[in-house]
């Protein structure tokens, strides 16, 4: 992705290089894994013991950011700003509305938002009582070495997700959906979520297909390897789980690259409406 004329956006809340110590450490395992990219308002998993150092004598220090950091940190600052023109101008032209863009919040490790603890052990999410999206800086290496997904546009594309979770809660989207959660089971509210989730990757194709331009032989296909290497039945068996659809919250890895790849072609808001949709 050729980001060197872009600028960094200004809306940035940088958190680096504050980190919890201590003897104890937080463990996570296959639960973590099959958090990736949850929000933690709608996901109704209480994970903030997970996140928290097991020794209460834990403090938080100050250390410098790393050169991975540091340049991270560049990228998704550079990432954010694009998001910031498109929207701007789609939900002028689209929706009629004058865009509010959320801050990123980057962090290294551990650190704490109004939805609960963030950890890049749950990966990015976006908390709509701050309206703020969190980002642990080394999640980037975990999605190419661990998740594979590999690139600088599946880096961009997991950003311009949060992002569209801040589109949904401008839309008032994330209220009613939190609301129909509460009066249903929890399969059918797990289904909600895939929806709400379906969606957000198809406004992030609609981010994908704006910043054309910006983009380099192979990132289109770098977005859509990602959408698939996050799907809920990847990750199950990732975890040595055999896929149980009704605890989907994401959708499957060809329902993610499906939607992503709808808002792309199409460039328009009103083709994700995934809650309209018969099929998925």
């Amino acid at each position: 992705m050729r980001l060197k004329d872009v600028r960094r956006s200004r809306n940035i809340e940088d958190r680096r290089g504050q980190r919890r110590v201590g003897r104890g450490g937080a463990r996570i395992g296959g639960v973590g894994l099959l958090l990736v990219l949850a929000i933690g308002y709608f996901a109704g998993i209480d994970v903030t013991p997970l996140l928290q150092d097991q020794d209460p004598r834990g403090q938080i220090t100050q250390t410098a950011p790393t050169p991975e950091e540091q340049q991270a940190a560049e990228f998704a600052g550079r990432v954010l700003a694009t998001t910031e023109q498109v929207w701007s101008k789609v939900m002028r032209d689209q929706a009629g509305r004058t865009y509010q863009p959320p801050v990123l919040v980057l962090y290294s490790g551990v650190t704490q938002s109004p939805c609960g603890g963030a950890s890049g052990a749950t990966g990015p999410f976006y908390c709509p009582a701050d309206r703020k999206a969190y980002l642990d800086t080394d999640f980037f290496a975990t999605l190419s070495r661990q998740l594979g997904a590999k690139g600088d546009f599946a880096a961009a594309y997991v950003i311009a997700h949060e992002v569209a979770h801040h589109i949904q809660n401008e839309m008032g989207i994330l209220g009613q959906v939190h609301r129909a959660r509460q009066a249903v089971s929890t399969a059918e509210g797990n289904a909600l979520t895939v929806r709400l989730e379906l969606q957000a990757d198809c406004l992030s194709g609609v981010w994908a297909g704006a910043v054309d331009g910006l983009l380099e032989p192979g990132d289109l296909e770098e977005a859509l390897n990602a959408a698939r290497m996050i799907g809920d039945d990847r990750l199950q068996s990732r975890a040595g789980r055999v896929p149980q659809p009704h605890t989907f919250t994401h959708g499957t890895s060809a329902q993610r690259a499906r939607w992503f790849a709808i808002g792309y072609d199409s460039g328009q808001m009103g083709r994700c409406d995934t809650f309209a949709a018969r099929t998925l």
